[in-house]
């Protein structure tokens, strides 16, 4: 989908290492026809790993309505998931953004 654009706040490859092995990204904004969202991508093993911790100290865990689950936190991963869910319409739902691109680069 060429509709689509991601940026990131670090693209290195230490930050992609990083997402990759922690299982979680949370500095990612995607653009989609001229939207901006931001996104927090996460695996399964680490959202399991952060909801049992949120419910042992606190007793709840609260979802961010910008939560996605991947496979793994590759940016093949993010890309195939999120053109997926933009296809599905779940952008729709979501509250775009106003992105500070001196901040941003590109991603992937």
């Amino acid at each position: 989908m060429n509709f689509i654009e991601f940026y990131c706040l670090d693209n290195s490859q230490l930050a992609n290492f990083e997402a990759l092995n922690k299982g979680y990204r949370n500095d990612l904004v995607v653009e989609i026809r001229g939207d901006y969202f931001s996104i927090i991508v996460y695996d399964l093993t680490r959202l399991s790993q952060d909801v049992s911790s949120e419910f042992e100290e606190y007793g709840y865990y609260s979802v961010d309505n910008n939560l996605i689950i991947v496979k793994e936190v590759s940016f093949s991963e993010i890309k195939k998931t999120v053109e997926i869910l933009a296809k599905g319409k779940y952008f729709k739902s979501t509250a775009p953004i106003v992105p500070d691109f001196s901040k941003l680069v590109k991603y992937g």
